[in-house]
């Protein structure tokens, strides 16, 4: 496991993950919950992140993104730390319903028809978030070449993105944090 990997794990454990009783989205009881925001947007972390996120994507992606909030935090520092590499890498959100104002639609920030996208998420556990962001982004005209998580604790996203032809990774899973998967 190198550093940066090592370095990012042990935050997630110590300051990400919760012990107890939770519900989550789905409605379902869990007797653990990541809040991955707390390592994605910590200073001591964020750029190891980034740079795992960098050395995960395909070198021909030209966009990041995916429902706000989930995916904003890890695109928008990807973006950054790729720009600080010369690569231009955009950064965008879905946003969870259209806007009836201004420029209106779902996406806000840089994607662009014909843009190569990573659709990206803090933390999955089925995969239903990921798959509605990549149907936008596709809307829009943009080819997702890949879908990245931070943490998985479902262990059911890559089967699910999977029927859609489309490639699924996580940094770390349940079982790397010391969890087994929630299943769908």
């Amino acid at each position: 496991m190198s550093d940066a990997r090592e370095r990012v794990r042990a935050h997630l454990l110590e300051h990400s993950v919760r012990r107890g009783e939770f519900t989550l989205k789905s409605g379902r009881t869990s007797s653990w919950f990541i809040d991955s925001k707390q390592t994605i947007c910590a200073p001591e972390v964020m750029v190891d992140l980034a740079n795992l996120v960098l050395d995960a994507i395909p070198d021909d992606a030209t966009a990041i993104g995916g429902l706000t909030m989930g995916a904003d935090g890890v695109s928008f520092i990807a973006a950054g730390v790729a720009a600080t590499r010369g690569r231009a890498l955009s950064a965008f959100s879905v946003r969870k319903e259209v806007k009836d104002h201004g420029a209106g639609g779902r996406v806000a920030g840089v994607l662009r028809s014909g843009d190569r996208v990573v659709i990206t998420e803090d933390t999955v556990t089925r995969g239903t978030s990921l798959l509605e962001a990549v149907h936008v982004a596709q809307e829009v005209g943009a080819e997702v070449v890949l879908i990245l998580a931070v943490v998985d604790r479902g262990g059911t996203a890559e089967a699910m993105t999977a029927k859609e032809g489309l490639t699924f990774r996580a940094l770390f899973t349940a079982v790397d944090l010391g969890f087994p998967y929630e299943g769908a």
